[in-house]
């Protein structure tokens, strides 16, 4: 079984494969709060790529999370921070949720074999997920507006060297190692690589970079969202 890692939504048409395993990330932040949320109790979490779409269920009376360039829409009743999602507010809920990058690569995946979200607070309940469908992986990383970013990058990295450790994988391409050198060569201080990155700077800048340590602490929760076989909506297997 072969692991790869594709960089931005801009190249995942070369890296389709229908019958892989896509493990989505966006680290800062979408899919560390998607995994928050569900670790709090959410019942469901609907992806949509657009405002519109976000804003069209809100008016139906859904919970809606929203965020567009790191801040949260005005008219959602969450934004894109993990500590939104509060066992008080989602336990047994059902919401619907878009993000800059996050969201958008999800909806660009859904027709592969399985499509789930990985960041490093579940890395190795990702691991393990792919280790028992016994299939190919493709890491795609969100990005920032189909630009390459290093912090999904690093996640990539991270999920290659676990399963190239298995023995059961091997690099799909050099992608993945280039990945897996960057995650081998930066694991010790994530924070102080990741501290003057085009991302951390954005967070820095609307002063909400207070979720970047959580975002960036290893496997505390053992949920992995997974893309239903209708293709809309994230839940719990």
């Amino acid at each position: 079984m072969k692991i790869d890692v594709c960089f931005s939504p801009a190249l995942y048409p070369v890296y389709h494969n229908p019958e892989a395993i896509v493990v989505v990330v966006d680290v800062f932040r979408a899919t560390t709060t998607m995994a928050a949320a569900f670790s709090n109790g959410v019942r469901s979490i609907r992806p949509v790529a657009t405002v519109e779409e976000a804003e069209a269920y809100k008016a139906e009376g859904w919970l809606v999370g929203a965020e567009r360039n790191v801040k949260r829409c005005e008219f959602a009743d969450f934004g894109n921070s993990p500590f939104d999602y509060t066992p008080e507010k989602v336990s047994g809920k059902d919401l619907v949720f878009t993000t800059t990058n996050g969201t958008r690569a999800i909806t660009i995946a859904k027709s592969a074999f399985r499509v789930i979200t990985g960041a490093f607070i579940n890395l190795q309940a990702v691991a393990g997920y792919c280790v028992r469908h016994k299939r190919d992986v493709v890491v795609l990383c969100s990005g920032w507006q189909d630009k390459v970013n290093i912090e999904d990058t690093l996640f990539g990295g991270a999920l290659t060297d676990v399963l190239l450790s298995t023995s059961l994988y091997e690099a799909g391409s050099d992608a993945a190692v280039i990945a897996r050198d960057m995650w081998t060569n930066n694991k010790e201080d994530l924070l102080a690589y990741l501290d003057t990155t085009d991302h951390m700077g954005r967070l820095k800048a609307n002063r909400l970079e207070d979720a970047v340590p959580y975002c960036l602490t290893l496997s505390i929760t053992d949920k992995v969202p997974e893309l239903s076989i209708e293709g809309d909506t994230l839940i719990l297997r």
